[in-house]
This record gives structure tokens, sequence and C-alpha cells, in this order.
């Protein structure tokens, strides 16, 4: 008698950020470390994707740096180039310029730190929607920066988006304190309601790897991950193939 048994499990795909190694080497004129080496480096440990966020100011990729890391991409076609940023900035130009697998908008301002909300509808409907119809004409997948309101999904995916990245920071911040649960069930229900919509389901911002397994196990439906700064800070401990495979091997939902 045949007793064993077959476990069906799916990975979460993993998009490393490296913006974080584009900052360090700005802080210097000698080009290094280089950005498009770490992304070989993560690709060649088997991340699933490389992710970057040119701002208009350059303080960490610049505008040089995504006709490089799209010509390192075509030797790695399996593999997703995601390109972030706010659309009525610098963006439009990288998307149109190198048609990456996937943009995933986002409502930053020119000078802010860093992403800290998403899109609102239907405030944000009517000027979102000829720039997705525009990516999604050149053959690009766009995915829209969410907070995780299940309410906003199905307009999310009305004005034509194909994904939504759920904005993670809140249960970042309420891991390991008693809001936890609460910003888990926010974000299981934002997913079913985007499943509902149709959407595709990413997520980001400030996940690690102590607080990304409850979130793996809690948002069903998730597709990615993108993830660099908590990322870049075990690299520069593990190094690149030891943290892809750390994260990788969280990254498994069951």
């Amino acid at each position: 008698m045949n007793t064993s048994m077959t476990t069906n499990y799916r990975r979460v795909a993993l998009s490393v950020n490296v913006n974080k190694v584009a900052l360090l080497r700005n802080s210097r004129h000698l080009g290094i470390p280089s950005v498009r080496r770490a992304a070989e480096m993560c690709l060649l440990a088997g991340a699933n994707g490389i992710t970057i966020h040119p701002r208009p100011d350059e303080r960490h990729i610049r505008a040089s740096d995504v006709p490089e890391l799209h010509a390192l991409m075509q030797a790695w076609p399996e593999r997703e180039f995601n390109i972030e940023g706010n659309p009525f900035h610098n963006l439009m130009d990288h998307v149109r310029a190198v048609r990456p697998h996937q943009v995933t908008f986002v409502p930053d301002s020119e000078g802010q730190f860093t992403s800290d909300h998403g899109w609102l509808f239907p405030q944000d409907a009517e000027r979102l929607k000829p720039l997705v119809e525009e990516c999604r004409a050149l053959g690009v997948r766009v995915s829209l920066f969410m907070d995780p309101v299940a309410e906003q999904m199905a307009a999310a995916r009305a004005v034509g988006a194909d994904r939504v990245e759920l904005y993670t920071e809140p249960y970042a911040a309420a891991f390991g304190t008693p809001e936890q649960a609460a910003q888990l069930q926010r974000y299981a229900q934002a997913a079913v309601a985007a499943s509902q919509a149709g959407l595709g389901l990413n997520a980001g911002h400030d996940l690690n790897r102590d607080n990304l397994p409850a979130f793996v196990a809690a948002v069903k439906g998730l597709l990615e991950v993108s993830i660099g700064h908590a990322f870049m800070a075990d690299a520069l401990e593990m190094g690149y193939a030891a943290t892809v495979q750390a994260y990788l091997d969280l990254l498994v939902d069951g």
C-alpha cells in the first residue's frame, strides 16, 4: 500500500528591489557597488524578478540604470522586470522606452522619502485610466499600489489594472503587537476582494524575514512580493545568494 502523500504548494514570486544598491553607489563617484551586478547576482540565485523605482531626483536609481537593467533582463526572459513610480512624474518615459514586464503605479510626491499610501477611487480614476490603457497597449502589465481597503479593489479593476500591490507598512508596523491579527484580516479581506474583481495580487513595503511568513499564510492568492530595504540589510550580512534563498524559503503558500 502506497501511503505517500503529494503536497500541493505554490511559491510566491520574489522581486528584489535594488534601489538601495543605487543609493550606496551614488554616495561616491566610483560606480560601485554595481546595480547591474547586484541584480544579476540575485537572478543567478533564483530571484523571480528585479524591481526599480526611478524617482525624478535620481537619489538612487538613475535614468541610465533603466536601459542597462533592461538589457540585463533580456538574458532572463522568464524573469520579471518591474518598474514602479508615479506615472505623472518621470515613470512613463521609462515605460515607453523599455516596455518592462510590469509597471507599478505609485502615488508618491517628487520629494517623498518613501511610498506611504495607495491610490484612491473615485478621486484618481479619471487621470489614471488613459495611462493604464497606454501601458496595456504597449504590452505592459499594470499594477496599482493600493491600501488594503476591500471596497477599493473593484474600482482599481475598473480603470483597467491587471494587479494591485497592497501597501504593507501598516501590517509591518503592527507585527508582534496586539494589532497584528486585525491588520492581517484587513489584508486578507482585500485579497478576497481583489480576486473577486479579477485582479492579481502583489504586496510590498517593509516586509522582512520575520513578518513575511504570517503574511503569506493569511493573505491567499498572493502572486508576488517586492522587497528592497530589508533584503539589502540582510544581504550585507548574508550575501545576495543566501538572502535570495532565505526569502524564497519563506514564500511558499501551502
